[in-house]
């Protein structure tokens, strides 16, 4: 017995390191919060492929080769990065800045109203729509001319309408950003144009656009392949820039970009067989080679993505995980359930390296309600931790012991003799420890 324990805590790093931690505080009589809580009380590992986690993930995949100095690719559905370059170094991100743009724009829900051009916006550089001081254009128009042909002009005059201005619109921004959890961004600009810090990292417009892609009319938006409209004195012809569209199958998004300190970038978006992909790539160059090898990288990347990760499902919600003893209680156990899924996108050699923790008390003592917190499920893949799953009970459990049954016996007799109803709640002293065992 003892050598094949051994043979399994070798096998099973991580259940060894668990037993340790939890082994230390008992021998010495310390208990950890954790412990002190009830909340660990055994680690189970549930490893559900049965190879050693020991082994070298990702041996066998060839990652991307991109020029970009910083890019990544990640999964819209789970957040999960598949493959990073420098991806949280802040960058001059251009007009991929475009994209929070657009989502304040149409979260605000204001697409029919009417925009009167300024002076600053007119005077904004190219790219532009070469609108004219007190113009007047319907904003969801703009917004076309915003994210099809990236206009400088449109994303002014856009953030002057919808904030007053647009240093009171790029603050919005930054905020939205940090709501997001982009920590790393800071907006001066709305159309991307250098400007102090106006910055951001590949990971941080990873989720902005992962964000910005369960926004309502984002998406059709971004491709929307060409669109007509008139303003107050002119009408316009545009076509999307993103080659992206055309030239890689499922393409959905979503924008370029191209300053002088930023260089060539573009965060692109593909959809296939339910899996979305979002990818990033800044500074893939400058000049014609430049321009050309933002759209080398993109499809390097998620050419990558699709070739070799697909989901699995690794735990289903309300699936059944387990039966706990519950004392001071006429029921003995109580089952307990995941609280929801976990569904992942996961490479092939990942796939043997994928295992849960369960994090359970030894036992639960009554009253426990259907629903109560039993315990937590942890994912891990390899020696990552992914997500931790809460383990909810799926039954009622009474409390039944000397104090319960004192109080049932006494508030019977004196009700019968007061013909009153009586509830009589005896203090803790009275349960003694399990001196009622459940029958």
């Amino acid at each position: 017995m003892k050598k094949f324990m051994a043979s399994f805590l070798i096998f099973n790093p991580r259940l060894k390191l668990a037993l340790q931690a939890l082994a230390t505080p008992l021998k010495r009589g310390i208990a950890t919060p954790a412990l002190r809580k009830g909340l660990i009380g055994v680690a189970i590992v549930l490893t559900l492929c049965g190879a050693s986690i020991t082994q070298a993930l990702g041996a066998t995949i060839e990652i991307p080769t991109v020029n970009a100095h910083g890019a990544i690719l990640m999964e819209a559905e789970t957040g999960r990065i598949l493959w990073g370059k420098n991806e949280h170094e802040p960058l001059a991100m251009a007009s991929t800045t475009k994209i929070m743009t657009a989502i304040l724009a149409l979260e605000s829900g204001r697409m029919d109203e009417t925009v009167i051009v300024s002076k600053k916006a007119a005077a904004a550089p190219r790219v532009k729509l070469f609108l004219r001081p007190d113009e007047k254009v319907r904003l969801g128009d703009l917004m076309l001319a915003l994210m099809l042909e990236s206009s400088n002009d449109a994303a002014v005059a856009i953030a002057e309408h919808l904030s007053g201005s647009v240093e009171d619109f790029c603050r919005e921004m930054t905020e939205k950003a940090r709501e997001l959890g982009a920590q790393n961004t800071i907006f001066e600009t709305p159309n991307g144009l250098d400007a102090g810090s106006h910055q951001s990292t590949p990971y941080d417009l990873a989720i902005i656009t992962r964000y910005a892609l369960t926004v309502p009319g984002f998406v059709e938006l971004t491709n929307t392949r060409s669109a007509n409209f008139s303003s107050s004195s002119q009408q316009f012809s545009l076509h999307n820039k993103n080659r992206l569209l055309d030239e890689f199958k499922g393409a959905n998004g979503v924008k370029t970009g191209f300053t002088n300190k930023a260089g060539h970038c573009f965060v692109g978006a593909a959809k296939r067989d339910g899996m979305q992909l979002i990818s990033v790539v800044l500074a893939s160059g400058w000049g014609q080679q430049g321009r050309n090898q933002k759209w080398v990288d993109t499809k390097e990347i998620l050419s990558f993505g699709f070739d070799n990760y697909e989901f699995q499902t690794i735990i289903t919600a309300e699936a059944l995980a387990g039966s706990m003893p519950v004392t001071r209680s006429r029921t003995r156990a109580v089952d307990y359930v995941y609280n929801y899924g976990a569904r992942v996108p996961l490479n092939k050699s990942e796939k043997e390296h994928v295992y849960v923790e369960l994090y359970i008390p030894v036992s639960m003592k009554a009253p426990v309600s259907a629903g109560d917190v039993m315990g937590s499920a942890r994912v891990f893949i390899g020696t990552d931790f992914y997500k931790e799953i809460p383990l909810l009970a799926t039954e009622n459990a009474t409390r039944h012991d000397f104090k319960t049954s004192l109080e049932k016996v006494l508030n019977s007799y004196l009700g019968l003799v007061t013909k009153t109803p009586v509830d009589i709640t005896l203090p803790e002293f009275f349960a003694f420890p399990d001196i009622l065992p459940p029958t």
